[in-house]
């Protein structure tokens, strides 16, 4: 379990992530490819809801927090850079699955928009997992091995006023 601070604060994240890419999973195991949800139905329009909100408030500033603040601190270069070049991808895939979800909410799901959107979601579901998966045992053991006090109380006030 994670020590410092900003490793809490970060795993905390992870796991509301997690939990909402376990409701977008669901809905996919709901409805496969051929068989669009109603968009409008209100458990489905929270769902694209939650999703459209958390990529650009809690996915896009998680990442650029850790390739800003963190990343520089530790001397882990390979870990570090597969971790940036997933975030571009990842951030890419969420920030195109974040417009279909608002195109959803706005005008339903057609049965192509739903092929789509279904095939991407699950890719991203996926690549979101494991990545988290890589931060939880990789990342934020370094940190709890490299913070002293005073860096992680400090990252840890930046962190939260960032959100």
């Amino acid at each position: 379990m994670a020590q410092t601070h900003i490793a809490r604060a970060l795993h905390d994240e992870h796991m509301a992530t997690l939990a909402l890419l376990a409701r977008l999973e669901s809905l996919l195991g709901q409805h496969p490819p051929a068989e669009p949800p109603e968009a409008a139905a209100p458990a489905v329009a929270a769902l694209l809801d939650d999703f459209a909100a958390a990529v650009g408030r809690e996915v896009a500033t998680h990442f650029a927090f850790e390739e800003r603040a963190l990343f520089p601190l530790l001397d882990e270069p390979e870990m570090t850079g597969q971790l940036i070049a997933e975030h571009a991808a990842l951030l890419a895939a969420a920030r195109r699955l974040a417009l279909a979800a608002g195109e959803a909410r706005a005008h339903g799901f057609e049965a192509a928009s739903w092929r789509t959107f279904h095939a991407t979601a699950g890719g991203l579901c996926s690549a979101l997992t494991a990545h988290i998966e890589k931060e939880e045992m990789g990342l934020l053991a370094a940190l709890d091995a490299t913070l002293d006090a005073e860096t992680d109380a400090s990252l840890a006030i930046d962190y939260a006023a960032e959100h």
